[in-house]
C-alpha cells in the first residue's frame, strides 16, 4: 500500500446531515480501520495486503468483518437524543444495545458506564479495553463503542462482531503481550445469535425514530 489511507466516511457529508439518522453498515471483504492517532506504520507490512481506512475518533485500531453487525448513530444537536455529555453519549447506545440484546441472549447483559479501562499498551487495539457504553455478556465484551463528535452533531458507531479479532494481533506492527487474550470477546455464535435482521430492528424500535440507512463499504 502506498500513500496515506482513506477516510472511513465522507464526514462533510456527515456534518451536512440534519436528520437523525441510524446506519447499518456491511463489508465485503475485512477492513483495517485506524484510530485518529494511528498511521500505517503502526501496522505489519503497512497492512499486509489488507484494505485501511481511517476514522476520526476513537484511538485504537480495529478490525471489521463481514458479518459484523455494525450500527452507526449520527445525532444532531436539535435531536432530543443529543447531549453535550460525552461520556452520556456512549452509554445511551451500550443501554439500547443492552435491551435489544437482552431479548436475544442468556446471561447477565451490562453496560460499562465507568471510565476508559485495560492496560494503556492494549489501547492500540479499539476492542481490546473497556470503555463506556460498551456492552458485556456475562462479563465478556458483546459491543464495542466509539464516538466521534463535531458541532454539527455526535456520531456514535458500534459493532457486535461475527469472528474473533486475534488476526489483529499479526497485522500490528508491535503487538503488546497479553493483547491477544485482551482482544477476547463474543460473537454472534457465542451470543447464540441467528436473526440479525429481527435484532436491528429491535435496536431501531428501542433507540428511535431515526431515519434509516443501509451503507456497503466494497474494497
Amino acid at each position: 500500500m502506498t500513500g496515506p489511507p482513506g477516510e472511513l466516511f465522507d464526514y462533510d457529508e456527515l456534518r451536512r446531515r440534519a436528520a437523525a439518522t441510524m446506519t447499518a453498515v456491511e463489508v465485503d471483504a475485512p477492513l483495517v480501520v485506524l484510530g485518529s492517532g494511528q498511521t500505517l506504520d503502526d501496522l505489519r507490512a503497512r497492512g499486509a495486503g489488507q484494505v485501511v481506512r481511517r476514522r476520526r475518533g476513537g484511538g485504537g485500531v480495529v478490525l471489521i468483518q463481514p458479518g459484523d453487525l455494525w450500527i452507526d448513530w449520527w445525532i444532531p444537536p436539535a435531536d432530543e437524543r443529543w447531549t453535550g455529555d460525552v461520556r452520556a453519549s456512549a452509554i445511551a447506545a451500550g443501554r439500547w444495545w443492552r435491551d435489544a440484546l437482552a431479548r436475544s441472549v442468556q446471561g447477565a447483559v451490562e453496560v460499562h458506564e465507568g471510565a476508559l479501562e485495560g492496560a494503556t499498551a492494549h489501547r492500540a487495539a479499539c476492542f481490546a479495553g473497556r470503555g463506556p457504553g460498551e456492552v458485556f455478556v456475562n462479563g465478556r465484551k458483546a459491543v464495542g463503542v466509539a464516538q466521534w463528535r463535531v458541532r454539527e452533531g455526535t456520531l456514535v458507531t458500534s459493532v457486535l462482531p461475527a469472528r474473533p479479532s486475534a488476526a489483529l494481533v499479526d497485522l500490528l506492527a508491535e503487538a503488546p503481550p497479553g493483547l491477544a487474550a485482551a482482544l477476547d470477546h463474543h460473537t454472534h455464535a457465542t451470543l447464540g445469535l441467528t436473526d440479525l435482521r429481527a435484532l436491528r430492528a429491535d435496536l431501531d424500535r428501542i433507540s428511535g425514530p431515526w431515519t434509516t440507512l443501509h451503507r456497503r463499504l466494497s474494497s
